[in-house]
């Protein structure tokens, strides 16, 4: 795929392969990705930051790595962490530019979902099969976490009521339905994390430390909380057998 004519992909695991991939040849090795590198993509994504961006931040990010004590040693750059701040610039760069072509069109609203994005049956088959995946979550907390399974519930019901829209003659809102989507995944997460056991918790934040350590220095405190955010429901959903109800994960 081109990475500028990538740069408003409505489905955000073609926008993360695009990063690991790039990732991986700047690398040179062909490895997994962290939880915490999926987090920083999450946040760079839900920042709406372009895609050509991100890539043109993570070249400038290797061409100072290179120039740095830890490349002359030898040692590889292992995270996307490192290029945090020149993806910023980047993206700010790109903002600039934009705002001095013409229409001010944000990086936001060119990633939203676009009328011909999906067709009817497509949107059918992702709210049926996340709408089976909260229902087998639920069954599986019933005894241990039964709070938990009557809000899985209640979320997967509205889910279902949401789909109802898809039957009406008139043409779909897919930016609003987005948005409904957006906001019940944003009630599961909440979900998830007040019915989480402290221990789980502690855990993730523990990892999460541990993951970021070499790189806390380089990120703001509000990037530091973003990219946790992101994390720890990565980590929660994971756990619990969530799915992702936004439109950006249709496959």
């Amino acid at each position: 795929m081109n990475p500028a004519g990538a740069a408003g992909a409505v489905n955000t695991y073609g926008y993360f392969t695009e990063i690991e991939e790039y990732f991986w040849k700047k690398r040179g090795a062909h490895l997994l990705v962290s939880p915490l590198d999926w987090a920083i993509m999450e946040s760079w994504q839900k920042a709406g930051i372009p895609l050509a961006a991100v890539l043109k931040g993570i070249d400038r990010a290797f061409e100072s790595y290179q120039r740095s004590r830890r490349a002359a040693g030898g040692r590889p750059l292992k995270s996307l962490a490192y290029c945090v701040d020149a993806v910023l610039d980047a993206a700010e760069e790109a903002k600039e530019a934009a705002a001095g072509s013409g229409p001010d069109i944000s990086a936001s609203a060119a990633a939203r979902p676009r009328p011909e994005t999906f067709s009817r049956e497509e949107l059918r088959a992702y709210v049926k099969s996340n709408a089976e995946k909260l229902t087998a979550a639920a069954n599986k907390q019933r005894e241990r976490q039964p709070e938990l399974a009557l809000r899985i519930g209640g979320i997967r019901a509205r889910l279902e009521e949401i789909g109802v829209l898809f039957d009406s003659p008139a043409a779909l809102d897919l930016e609003d339905l987005e948005r409904r989507f957006a906001a019940l995944e944003e009630k599961l997460a909440a979900a998830a994390t007040a019915c989480a056991s402290e221990e789980t918790l502690v855990a993730a934040r523990r990892e999460f430390d541990r993951q970021l350590a070499p790189y806390r220095r380089k990120m703001s405190a509000a990037q530091l909380a973003q990219v946790e955010r992101q994390y720890l429901q990565k980590r929660l959903f994971e756990g619990f057998g969530l799915p992702r109800l936004s439109l950006f994960y249709m496959v």
